[in-house]
């Protein structure tokens, strides 16, 4: 059954996240798809200078649809309701930018990085084409409901059900699932999958490698840490010493959506029961992990 969650309180926020858990005998899994939302609180469609449809372009849109067999197959399912334009939840609450604020940040900023300074941080500043979300600077108070009520939220559940998985079983896997465009500009073809396991550092290399093969094996192509090695949850939660294993799943955008329209593909269904098929090999290493 999904179990709706969340800090309450805030008349403008909603449960800010999905958790479905196995009916029946769980592994040691955790799929998480923490972009593909597309809830909008009223206060930020209030301070708009961009058509929402700019916003929606930049969620992973239907991804938790893509792993939808994950709780049957024995794991959890955290899915995130908010869009990534709202909070991004695979960026650190201290990457914030200053300018964005009437008055002081909501909480204290780390150094400056290249994708704050793009607009690009926890809460971005900018939509795709990197265009200007807001007419106005946003509020302390609003910033800090955001990291509260939609990133504290998401990331105290993840990390609570990952600390009780590896209790339980003496370890944990998280799957960080995302989509990309199909085209970057300045980037060669993407392949159809990106895996993302730190160069080796978030998990045991048996995981990325099983992952690998099983989405070869379907037909796909498939590219290793380039051009994404996993954000801020990969990098956060993947301890393979302490017995938590975490890989980033990257699905081109053009497998199963029409970006321009935000709207499925007739594949779509076909890629869901392909990802069915990666998911029950992945929770085959459950037997070949070392626990802690």
């Amino acid at each position: 059954m999904p179990v709706m969650s969340g800090p309450a309180g805030a008349e403008d926020f909603e449960a800010p996240y999905t958790l479905t858990r196995p009916a029946g005998p769980a592994l040691p899994f955790l799929f998480a798809s923490p972009h593909s939302g597309s809830l909008y609180p009223g206060s930020m469609l209030e301070a708009l200078c961009v058509p929402v449809m700019d916003l929606r372009r930049t969620e992973d849109a239907f991804v938790e649809e893509l792993f939808a067999a994950a709780p049957a197959a024995g794991a959890s399912l955290l899915a995130a309701r908010y869009a990534r334009s709202v909070a991004d939840l695979n960026r650190d609450p201290r990457e914030l930018d200053p300018s964005m604020f009437d008055g002081p940040p909501p909480r204290t900023c780390g150094m400056p990085t290249a994708r704050v300074d793009a607009g690009l941080g926890c809460l971005p500043r900018v939509a795709a084409g990197g265009v200007e979300i807001y007419g106005r600077r946003l509020t302390r108070e609003e910033g800090e409901a955001r990291l509260a009520h939609i990133h504290d939220a998401y990331h105290a559940c993840l990390g609570d059900e990952l600390a009780a998985l590896r209790d339980t079983h003496g370890h944990a896997v998280l799957i960080d699932c995302h989509s990309m465009p199909s085209v970057q500009p300045g980037r060669r073809a993407l392949a159809d999958i990106v895996l993302g396991d730190r160069f080796g550092a978030s998990c045991d290399p048996r995981l990325t490698g099983r992952a690998e093969r099983a989405f070869r094996e379907l037909g796909f192509s498939v590219a290793r840490n380039a051009p994404y090695a996993g954000g801020y949850t990969t990098r956060r939660y993947g301890k393979p010493r302490r017995g938590v294993h975490a890989l980033q799943i990257e699905i081109n955008r053009g497998l199963y959506m029409d970006e321009h329209a935000v709207e499925r593909l007739d594949g779509f269904d076909d890629l869901a029961e392909a990802i069915e098929v990666v998911i029950a090999n992945l929770l085959e290493t459950a037997l070949i992990l070392p626990k802690v």
